[in-house]
């Protein structure tokens, strides 16, 4: 995979709020890879991911994204962020308004946002819902829509935070087998919090775990390996 194009580089990284959660974070990932990571609740995940996403400013490091600066990164939080009074049309218009880029002519910028739109919902198998509110939807009928939004984004780096909880083992596979799809067309990558670690080391390239210390860390066979070390 190191003949990849590198879609992400992190040196040196520090992310937390008021306080620093986790520090010297090295990591690299490239065209088709989904890295995983593991960990207690409220160790700094959520944050990390968040950093990355450009939405908290990293405390020290270096985030470097090859990928486009409109819509180049897809970030699928835990709580979902959907507007639920409205369709998931619109919802996931949203997404694909965010990453096509305005052409000089507006039909055809609605045109490409449209045709994203219907390609993602497609994917996410929820054409019949399309048009419904998406506060008539079941949790995990809305963590399908989420994805949605992310994938008419077209990015090339995906982060989702706990993206497949709610959903059963016939979504889990509906919704892993879109998105891989979409990354193996797309050239993309994918970064995962994910709470269930057989879930995750069964899906991942690569699986790693925040430790109590503040580290990021290898997770191999139930026993921590520093990354550093590989």
């Amino acid at each position: 995979m190191s003949d990849r194009k590198l879609i992400l580089s992190v040196e040196n990284l520090a992310v937390g709020y008021d306080v620093e959660l986790i520090s010297k974070i090295n990591l690299e990932i490239r065209a088709g890879e989904i890295i995983a990571i593991v960990g207690p609740s409220g160790i700094g995940k959520t944050t990390f991911l968040r950093t990355v996403a450009g939405l908290v400013r990293p405390l020290a490091g270096e985030i470097s994204c090859n990928a486009p600066r409109r819509g180049g990164i897809g970030y699928i939080p835990q709580r979902l962020g959907l507007v639920r009074h409205t369709s998931v049309y619109h919802n996931v218009d949203l997404g694909a308004r965010s990453g096509t880029p305005f052409w000089s002519e507006p039909l055809t910028w609605f045109n490409r946002r449209h045709t994203r739109v219907l390609d993602a919902v497609n994917r996410m198998g929820l054409v019949e819902k399309i048009d419904e509110p998406v506060r008539r939807l079941s949790g995990g009928q809305q963590r399908r829509v989420a994805t949605a939004r992310t994938l008419a984004q077209r990015p090339k780096l995906i982060l989702a935070d706990e993206f497949l909880s709610e959903l059963d083992d016939d979504n889990i596979s509906i919704v892993l087998d879109a998105v891989k799809e979409y990354m193996k067309e797309s050239e993309s990558a994918m970064i995962i919090v994910e709470h269930n670690i057989r879930r995750a080391a069964e899906i991942s390239d690569k699986l790693l775990q925040m430790n109590l210390d503040g580290k990021l860390v290898k997770f191999v066979d139930y026993e921590l390996e520093p990354l550093s070390e590989e």
